[in-house]
């Protein structure tokens, strides 16, 4: 069986198409000719057997952190070291463990986490494109509810 994508139907647009045609309309940061698009989502998202063929804990309080990063002109997405942290609204801290998925020319890193019902999480994460050259570093806040 086929494997599907796991990313939010939005970043799969973008990967495909220009990014300067759409990028107003979603999150991303720029560092210079990178573009790196983030987003957070419930794990039930995605089907049992995609979980299943990637080692992902599908559950109401398990979620996912999707990076992808993208320099301009460029179709898919470029590897990079990606890193990171995510904390609850009282500063519990989990590193994120990210894992890279290759489907194509699309290239992104997933990492699970666990979140309470209404947690406001806040997410830390380090991406370093090129091993010669200083880390990219973006930060952003998503609730999460065990009913999405």
């Amino acid at each position: 069986m086929k494997k599907r994508l796991l990313i939010p139907a939005f970043l799969l647009l973008i990967l495909s198409t220009s990014l300067h045609t759409r990028a107003a309309d979603l999150p991303y940061k720029t560092f210079g000719d990178i573009n790196v698009f983030y987003s957070a989502f419930n794990s039930s998202f995605i089907t049992p057997e995609v979980a299943a063929s990637y080692n992902i804990i599908r559950g109401k309080d398990w979620g996912l952190v999707n990076i992808a990063v993208v320099k301009d002109g460029a179709q898919g997405g470029s590897t990079a070291l990606v890193k990171g942290y995510v904390s609850n609204i009282i500063a519990q801290q989990q590193t994120l463990d990210f894992f890279e998925v290759r489907e194509g020319k699309v290239v992104y890193y997933l990492a699970p986490f666990r979140f309470e019902d209404e947690d406001a999480m806040t997410f830390k994460v380090s991406i370093k494109p090129d091993p010669d050259k200083p880390a990219h570093n973006i930060r952003f806040q998503r609730r999460f509810y065990h009913d999405e």
